[in-house]
């Protein structure tokens, strides 16, 4: 991850790591599947460690995921983005009172409708659940890196990382409760509250409180230039360890099921591009400029996969078809946002400014 930008900095040249992120993503998905296959009892060596139904190598992985991005974000950005409603007000309503509505029916439509001859309804009724639970997660992590790519406002991303946050504490579980309700599959409640009390509260306390006290004992400078520094590419190491985690444990449904694997991941982009376009074309009407509609549109389309692949284990475990429909999610996700982030970069002029620089991804 970038260190904190503010917005209309100009931003530093991608490292070589963030430059072929999707190629150490699929070398992760790789080796996960290769370790699985060599070692056929591993994944359920990894699924016993666990503690009050969570996966505690996937509970460290997720927290070092995500607090190197919650220590980022400066709480007083909150309160200024009342300050500018509208890119605030059409990410909130993409993604609360769109996506999940869409997910929900793109997974019906597909699963129940399209590709009923092919599978059993109980394995269907499980991919729309794991479908269901990225749609009403919407992403509070990486697209910090997508906005970062699409030369973004910075500050505009992190308020919505903060606000999706917070959101999540409140809306995810009611939203799960009753989308998942109306398909046909009881949820308690209390589950998904866990679930997002633990991967999402908990690095967001920790990263509010680590921050506020290392600005006041060391001051805001060393904060930026050394502590961020350090913890700079956490996010990304993290995130491939959970991938090749995930991996171990879901390599083997892949390579014996991979027409099912491309049955969910065909709704899956029908939805990313969907809700993409439908949060530019909103930040156009709205008259937002580039570096505001870039996240804003970006942020509806990405999901928070790891909340969602935590719910589904918690719910429905590891070797579920929910849970494969969560890491699915996780196989597309990242050539998919890349794609967006070239489609944001190509289609800048349509908005009333743009940045100056073309990411050095596109150069190479």
């Amino acid at each position: 991850m970038s260190k904190e930008v503010k917005a209309g900095e100009e931003t530093h040249e991608l490292s070589f790591f963030e430059r072929y992120l999707t190629v150490w993503v699929i070398i992760c998905m790789g080796i996960g599947t290769g370790l699985g296959f060599l070692f056929p009892g591993l994944d359920s060596t990894l699924d016993s460690i666990k503690y009050a139904q969570v996966s505690l190598p996937i509970a460290v992985a997720l927290f070092f995921m995500i607090y190197p991005i919650m220590v980022q974000i400066d709480f007083k950005k909150v309160i200024q983005a009342g300050k500018t409603p509208r890119p605030v007000g059409i990410t909130l309503f993409v993604n609360w009172a769109v996506k999940p509505f869409t997910m929900a029916f793109f997974a019906w439509l597909f699963m129940k409708v399209i590709f009923q001859p092919f599978i059993s309804p109980a394995l269907a009724d499980q991919y729309v659940a794991g479908m269901i639970l990225l749609g009403i997660a919407p992403c509070t992590a990486m697209v910090l890196v997508w906005s970062y790519l699409a030369r973004g406002n910075m500050g505009h991303t992190l308020v919505m990382v903060a606000i999706n946050s917070l959101a999540m504490l409140f809306l995810y579980a009611p939203m799960g409760k009753f989308l998942l309700g109306v398909a046909n599959i009881v949820v308690p409640f209390t589950t998904i509250a866990m679930t997002v009390g633990i991967y999402v509260g908990l690095p967001l306390v920790a990263g509010y409180i680590s921050r506020k006290e290392l600005i006041r004992k060391k001051g805001e400078k060393w904060f930026e230039d050394v502590f961020l520094k350090y913890t700079d590419k956490v996010s990304m190491v993290a995130l491939l360890f959970t991938l090749v985690i995930l991996f171990v444990l879901q390599g083997e449904v892949i390579l014996n099921k991979p027409l099912h694997v491309l049955m969910i991941a065909l709704p899956l982009v029908v939805q990313i591009f969907a809700i993409f376009f439908l949060g530019y074309g909103l930040s156009k009407w709205g008259g937002l400029d580039y570096e505001d509609a870039a996240p804003t549109s970006m942020i509806g389309a990405s999901n928070h996969f790891e909340v969602a692949i935590a719910t589904a284990t918690m719910l429905f475990g590891l070797s579920s078809g929910a849970a494969l429909a969560t890491v699915v999610g996780v196989l597309i996700e990242v050539p998919i946002m890349l794609t967006l982030v070239r489609i944001c970069w190509n289609t800048r002029d349509y908005f009333s400014r743009a940045p100056q620089k073309v990411p050095e991804t596109f150069t190479q």
